[in-house]
């Protein structure tokens, strides 16, 4: 067996209604040289019929299925099935531009020494006329503080990792239902490894609707549980303050109850008011939205924020 130079991994849990569209974004790609690893985690939709019905019309797709076990348990049975020199995750309901596989291959050609790479992503919402904002990539290689302050990385369907590097960063810890890609970073950057992206947008994130408000809140327990295990990497006030801006922003860009951003903006100004407004743009913006949303309907905070 040939090795192809990509593993794309796929966890499904019940994704019949974007799964299609997903993994039609890997194969429109205009790097062809991959595989495509869809591991259905025990869902009771059709999903797992959607997956095979897919694979049988392209050899490239090996679907695999596994009783219930969360998102992490599903990316590293992916991983167990993995042949490619690269890996990239893919959730399944978001989506790669043409482009994503071919930049990502150029990109550690020239920069071989170079574990993790990453690039934008552009945050898109179910309202047609919502505002999209993208991502930054920042100009050098992440470290412990800055990949838990804000995650530039900032989703799994954004990294691309060298298949040689995984014995180093072990895989997702399967205990944790929030956090676990951010988690796994940490620990890969903890281990020495080199995670730097690249300015180009190449991934459409899909905002949730559903359970905003205590999502965000499992999202910030998780995330102290994580910081808890490197304070010593790390000014933790000034790096949780600029986590509580990532949640403000959030809120403000899924259309989560009005107050959600404000709580967080005014969190992130007591820890660290220097590390909440450390761009100032950004830290200014958040504070205003989080108080114009006070006074918008929820389809106009998606409009103006998402």
């Amino acid at each position: 067996m040939n090795r192809p130079k990509f593993s794309v991994i796929i966890p499904v849990f019940n994704a019949a209604a974007t799964l299609e569209t997903t993994v039609a974004s890997v194969l429109q790609q205009t790097e062809k040289d991959f595989e495509l690893v869809i591991v259905d985690d025990g869902s009771t939709d059709n999903s797992l019929m959607l997956s095979l019905d897919m694979a049988s019309k392209d050899n490239r797709i090996k679907v695999k299925s596994q009783p219930n076990g969360g998102v992490a348990a599903a990316r590293n049975f992916g991983l167990s099935c993995a042949h490619g020199a690269l890996v990239a995750f893919l959730d399944s309901d978001d989506l790669w531009l043409p482009t994503k596989l071919e930049r990502h291959r150029t990109w550690h050609r020239c920069f071989p020494e170079v574990a993790i790479s990453f690039a934008q992503v552009e945050f898109i919402s179910n309202c047609r006329d919502a505002k999209r904002t993208v991502s930054n990539v920042p100009p050098f290689k992440l470290d412990v503080s800055n990949l838990l302050a804000e995650n530039p990385a900032c989703t799994s369907s954004n990294i691309v990792v060298r298949a040689d590097c995984l014995h180093q960063i072990g895989l997702f810890r399967e205990h944790m239902s929030y956090a676990e890609d951010q988690e796994w970073l940490v620990r890969a950057c903890a281990h020495g490894l080199i995670i730097q992206g690249f300015d180009c947008h190449l991934v459409d994130y899909r905002m949730s609707e559903d359970g905003l408000s205590a999502d965000l809140e499992k999202m910030y327990s998780g995330w102290r549980r994580l910081a808890s295990a490197y304070d010593a990497h790390f000014d933790r006030s000034a790096a949780e303050a600029q986590y509580c801006r990532y949640l403000a922003r959030r809120a403000l860009r899924t259309g989560a109850w009005p107050g959600t951003a404000l709580r967080y903006s005014f969190r992130g100004l007591k820890l660290n008011i220097g590390a909440f407004l450390s761009d100032w743009k950004r830290g200014l913006g958040t504070l205003g939205g989080s108080i114009l949303s006070l006074f918008l309907s929820r389809k106009s905070r998606i409009r103006i924020f998402a």
